[in-house]
């Protein structure tokens, strides 16, 4: 809810803006989210401009009192600029693509800074004397060279900001009293340094002036409709204005400057003596005039104009047709194009443009525009599917324009084809696209359409022509392959080449077929023929000669450009297309001129035909609409009809199911009552199971405590082998160990004694080398130290000998040493023989016990037994009771034959531990030192049986009581 006083885009993020409120903060909103982005304070009064930086990263917020620097990133400030309140503000902004900020205070001073370092970079000098004025607003030039300032008066100062100086002094009209706004008008060939400057005074009338020559151009706004601010499109094409009526008013530049677009008239300047003497201020001074008032010089201006024009009667024609618009020569162009081969790839379409003198009909062409789309290009999208929508549209609209200009581009077949490298190129500017399609038509594709709807004959004569002098072995070939110009010249012709080259080469081409005569645009096509000579006299099949000038080669187009200039040099007038072409013709200006070269009646033909097949389309629409309503009441009808059908149906089948489901109710019932019988019977079977069940349980309950009794022995008899082994392992351990450390002294005291022989033998070696040394040295110098040698002799001999004494006493510790370690061996061996038998002893020990128990086991199993055979004949009494019903007295017969049989399997069990036994015995014969091996194979063997025995005495149980219900043919487990 706040009043906006300044706004601001081309930031960094391009959906971003900046919106200064009357509360004195900043916002910045994004335009996609619709959400503030951020919210910078620190101004105490209104801000009345924002200043972006052309990167779009630092704005630049200036109020009365301080300017601010912020950074658009981090919506962080990075400097403030304050002022004391006497001098005051009026504008801080950065100068265009450079890194300067200008700050222009109400003193009229003004400072220049480097962004980068916020240094002081220069300040303007204070203006002459008389012509000082409160700077209010500022305009600078694109190229940041020039700075405007205006305030309350008609002056405006022009400073050159390169110079530091004040250039100019512009004196505005009378009428003008104070500027309140000013802002240049850019333009794109000027390179940046704008010359035309907007001026909105206080009368609310926008005046453009050329800073110049001081010359008002034109101007927007009135009295009665006065502008209230206004702005100008960066283009410099249109300028926006809000008039104070509230309504927003556009204006086109290029309409507004038309007059001023013509070429200018001669011009008459009289040199008068100036005054002695003039101030410095009244130099720079310069009054802007109207090139639209007429001065009191009318008459001599006419009759010096006249003068000049028969002058001008008198120069060549030649430089007259070369003059150009915009400033450009014909001739210089030729030169630059043969110099380079092509036009700068920046100025190409100016030149362009120059060369086709386009004349920019803005006003036919919107009126051809306005007619809408051309019924013959409405589907143009289904026979040329084109990715680009946008290109699709600028394309189908050009096609449209030209169709209503002439009625035969509306009928021509390769239109598009024709147009579409110019579409691609000016899809910007449609105008322009329009109008070099409109110049390229008229001159270049001049007789095409004289014998419509065939191809130009005449024209592709020309070119037959041309390629029968230049190349008749070529032309000889063609003709005998059938293949004539309509293959060979005429597809390069429709396409304007565009299918054979490169958007590289095509430019290059057509910047060499504008800059000349019409014809030249044949003789390329002769030449590109010319060139290829040598692919094409290898083709032998009119396919092959329809691909090649449908597709790209490897031909060289300077070549071919090259070749295209000597034709036209080296070809008979008689032949050549420049007799029969007319020279090149711009279009009219204001109105596009007249095009009916070609056959009215056939293309009023083919327009009636067209418009009879189209209403013969809508009637044959009409009546196939008419066709499909009536087909849709006959398939609703149908479709009612089966609906009926299918009800009758669906209760047909709904009462037969109904029967149906009372069969199956009665069929049920008869189940049931079978069923009912079924479970009488089966609950009198389940009284017999379960009486079966109990003598099973009982059954179970003894197996499972004799199966109980075998796990105690066996975890008897494991725990006992187990701490047999232990003890036997530890003992083992325990000897290994004494052995090793027998060894470990043993070799500790043979080490011992290797280093005190090597010590003796080395200290001997020492000796006897120090007494030799002493000998040799005795016998060099003096006879009478030999008696001190013989002394040193003996003392060695000495040493010797109680060296061998201490060896020997070490080696009889030694042997001591032995001799006990071998009666700790002998005792060794005879605890283990006593661990051993200790152990034998246990072994026959539970053994004995062993046999013991199981003599009690076959006991209770004889008891066992009978209690069975007791309860067997119980059980067959009660199965012949049983017989009628099931049969199952064969059952129980058979199971009484297998448990017989287990029985007799039982008896066997003594036996193989009477075996067992024996082979007990007899291993205790056998010699001491093979005693270990065979007690662990032994006690190997042992538990082998025992485990025998268990599953034996397991799977004798579970054959006493075998499931209920057995067949009779089934095999005992």
């Amino acid at each position: 809810m706040q009043a906006c006083t300044a706004l601001a885009f081309n930031l960094r993020r391009k959906t971003e803006f900046l919106v200064a409120l009357a509360d004195y903060s900043v916002k910045c909103f994004d335009t996609e989210t619709q959400e503030l982005v951020s919210w910078m304070r620190g101004h105490e009064s209104s801000v009345s401009s924002i200043s972006v930086h052309g990167s779009g990263k630092y704005a630049i917020t200036t109020s009365t009192d301080t300017a601010q620097l912020w950074d658009l990133d981090t919506f962080q400030r990075i400097r403030k600029l304050n002022v004391r309140q006497s001098v005051g503000i009026q504008k801080v902004f950065f100068l265009p693509l450079s890194n300067t900020i200008l700050s222009c205070f109400k003193d009229n001073s003004v400072f220049a800074w480097e962004f980068d370092t916020l240094h002081c970079k220069y300040q303007l000098p204070a203006p002459v004397e008389g012509s000082v004025l409160f700077y209010k607003v500022f305009a600078v030039t694109r190229d940041s060279r020039t700075l405007v300032a205006g305030g309350k008066s008609n002056h405006l100062h022009l400073w050159c900001l390169e110079l530091k100086r004040l250039i100019r002094i512009i004196q505005m009209p009378e009428k003008v009293r104070a500027v309140r706004h000013l802002e240049f008008l850019p333009d794109s060939f000027d390179g940046g340094s704008n010359q035309v400057l907007g001026v909105l005074s206080q009368d609310n009338i926008m005046r453009f002036i050329n800073v110049e020559t001081c010359k008002l151009l034109f101007d927007i706004g009135s009295p009665e409709e006065g502008i209230s601010t206004a702005v100008i499109s960066p283009n410099g094409r249109y300028i926006a204005s809000v008039m104070e009526n509230g309504s927003l008013n556009l204006y086109s530049v290029q309409a507004l400057t038309q007059e001023e677009n013509k070429p200018p008239p001669f011009m008459f300047k009289l040199v008068e003596d100036g005054p002695t003497y003039t101030s410095e201020a009244s130099k720079l001074i310069t009054k802007v005039t109207s090139e639209r008032s007429k001065g009191p010089w009318k008459s001599k201006q006419s009759k010096v104009q006249s003068r000049l024009l028969k002058l001008q009667a008198n120069t060549s024609l030649e430089n007259k047709e070369n003059e150009l618009p915009g400033g450009l020569n014909k001739k210089r162009l030729q030169a630059l194009l043969k110099g380079f081969g092509e036009y700068p790839a920046k100025y190409r379409m100016f030149v362009w443009r120059s060369l086709l003198q386009l004349p920019e009909n803005h006003l036919a062409f919107n009126s051809l525009i306005d007619r809408g789309i051309h019924s013959a290009f409405v589907n143009i999208q289904k026979q040329y599917p084109i990715k680009s929508r946008k290109l699709l549209r600028v394309l189908q609209r050009t096609l449209s324009a030209l169709a209503h200009w002439s009625a035969i581009f509306a009928e021509t077949p390769y239109l598009p084809l024709l147009a579409f490298p110019f579409v691609k190129l000016f899809q910007n500017n449609q105008l322009i696209c329009f109008e070099v399609v409109a110049t390229v038509v008229v001159n270049f594709c001049q007789h095409w359409f004289e014998y419509f709807p065939n191809p130009p004959l005449n024209i592709l004569g020309m070119i037959e022509n041309v390629l029968a002098h230049h190349d008749k072995e070529l032309l000889q070939h063609l003709i005998k392959y059938n293949v004539t110009s309509q293959v060979y010249a005429w597809p390069l012709l429709e396409t304007l080449l565009s299918e054979v080259l490169t958007r590289e080469e095509w430019l290059k081409v057509f910047d060499n077929i504008f800059s000349n005569h019409p014809s030249y645009f044949l003789m390329i096509v002769v030449a590109y023929s010319i060139c290829s000579r040598a692919p094409l006299l290898h083709c032998n099949q009119a396919a092959d000669f329809e691909y090649f000038f449908h597709h790209r080669n490897n031909v060289d187009i300077n070549v071919v450009i090259k070749e295209a200039y000597h034709l036209m040099e080296a070809t008979p007038l008689d032949i050549h297309p420049l007799r029969m072409l007319d020279d090149f013709t711009p279009l009219t200006k204001g109105q596009y001129p007249v095009f009916n070269k070609y056959p009215t009646f056939i293309v009023d033909y083919q327009a009636q035909e067209w418009q009879k097949i189209r209403q013969d389309e809508i009637e044959y629409l009409r009546e196939r609409q008419l066709a499909h309503e009536s087909e849709a009441k006959a398939q609703q009808q149908k479709a009612e009809d089966e609906a009926w059908y299918r009800k009758q149906k669906l209760l047909q089948e709904a009462e037969e199911q109904r029967r149906k489901i009372l069969l199956e109710e009665e069929e049920k019932l008869a189940e049931q009552r079978q069923r009912l019988a079924a479970e009488k019977r089966e609950l009198k079977v389940k009284e017999l199971q379960l009486l079966d069940a109990s003598r099973r349980r009982f059954q179970n309950y003894q197996q499972d405590q004799l199966q109980m009794k075998l796990k105690h022995l066996d975890d008897e008899i494991a725990r006992k082998a187990s701490m047999r082994e232990q003890e036997r392992a530890a003992a083992v351990q325990d000897i290994e160990l004494q052995w090793m450390e027998l060894e470990s002294q043993k070799q500790l005291f043979e080490q011992h004694l290797i280093k005190d022989q090597e010590a003796v033998t080395k200290e001997m070696k020492e000796d006897m080398e120090a007494h030799q040394r002493k000998v040799a040295e005795e016998n060099l110098a003096k006879a009478e130290q030999k008696h001190f040698g013989t002394n040193q002799r003996l003392q060695a001999q000495r040493r010797l000998r109680r060296d061998d004494q201490d060896r020997e006493k070490r080696y009889r510790e030694i042997v001591k040493l032995l001799q006990d370690n071998r009666v700790k061996e002998a005792e060794l061996l005879k605890a283990m023989r006593e661990t051993e038998e200790k152990k034998w002893e246990d072994v026959v020990h539970n053994k004995a016990q062993l046999e013991e128990e199981q003599k009690v086991a076959a006991a209770a199993d004889g008891h066992r037994k009978q209690f069975l055979d007791g309860k067997m004949n119980e059980a067959l009494e009660l199965a012949e009771k049983l017989q009628r019903e099931d049969g199952c007295f064969e059952k129980l017969h058979d199971l009484n034959a297998r448990c017989t049989e287990r029985g007799v399997e039982v008896q066997q069990v003594p036996k193989s531990e009477s075996i067992c036994l024996s082979g007990l015995s007899t291993s205790a014969s056998s010699p001491h030192n093979r005693r270990r091996a065979e007690l662990a194979r032994q006690e190997r063997e042992l538990m082998a049986q025992v485990r025998q025995l268990r599953q034996r005495l397991i799977s004798q149980a579970k054959s006493r009581h075998p499931p209920a219900r057995v067949p009779a043919t089934t095999s005992p487990p």
